[in-house]
């Protein structure tokens, strides 16, 4: 069994249209995929939001998945909008109940892809940070980064975090905010310092084929 860790620079960037479109894309090739929220937070009505996309996307693809729960592929889940630490009020974060459940759903596939909470040095407990988890469970990374205004500063800090932890990654943009400017006020960086990025829509094919076929 191998798995995916999908992070962002930030929330809101598009982790979780990412996972669902890896999900469709590895399930597409034969694979049994399997998905696993750790921490959703804003979460109203005890109905997670994210986990639930997530899951019914797996559903279409893996009968493993067909009778679980939002609550069975998310370990913590709270409504505050926020970072975990700050969500998690009375402090009941166990991250070894987070690789446990990990373990488990690890077992329910070819393919386990793990959508984190917000970026990298988002918070889950006072010490431990969602980098933190990535190292722990020892997974390949994709980092997807946003188009607007101001990513090429939060994409080569996440870079930097990534090479810090010596962590396997890739990184892609997903083309969703400043459309009209990407290709003039970003891509000329990115296509000089990095001239093998890619993005969501169209770079999900040769990143699979280069990571699992």
């Amino acid at each position: 069994m191998r798995s995916l860790f999908i992070t962002a620079t930030g929330t809101n960037v598009g982790k979780t249209y990412t996972t669902v479109k890896l999900i469709e894309a590895l399930a597409s090739k034969g694979y049994s995929v399997g998905v696993y929220k750790p921490i959703e937070t804003g979460v109203l009505d005890n109905t997670p939001l994210d986990a639930t996309i997530l899951l019914e996307t797996c559903k279409k693809v893996n009968a493993n998945f067909k009778d679980l729960q939002p609550s069975d592929i998310t370990a913590y889940t709270y409504p505050l909008p926020a970072a975990p630490f700050c969500a998690d009020t009375e402090h009941t974060i166990e991250i070894h109940k987070i690789i446990e459940k990990y373990e488990a759903l690890s077992k329910l596939c070819d393919i386990l892809i793990v959508e984190g909470a917000g970026g990298l040095m988002v918070p889950i407990t006072k010490e431990y940070m969602m980098i933190n988890l990535i190292k722990e469970l020892n997974l390949k990374t994709l980092l997807v980064t946003p188009s607007r205004l101001g990513c090429i500063n939060d994409t080569i800090l996440s870079i930097l975090a990534l090479n810090t932890f010596t962590i396997d990654f890739e990184w892609c943009v997903n083309v969703y905010e400043d459309k009209e400017s990407f290709t003039e006020v970003t891509q000329p960086y990115y296509d000089a310092v990095f001239p093998e990025w890619w993005h969501v829509e169209e770079g999900l094919e040769p990143f699979i084929s280069s990571n699992w076929l």
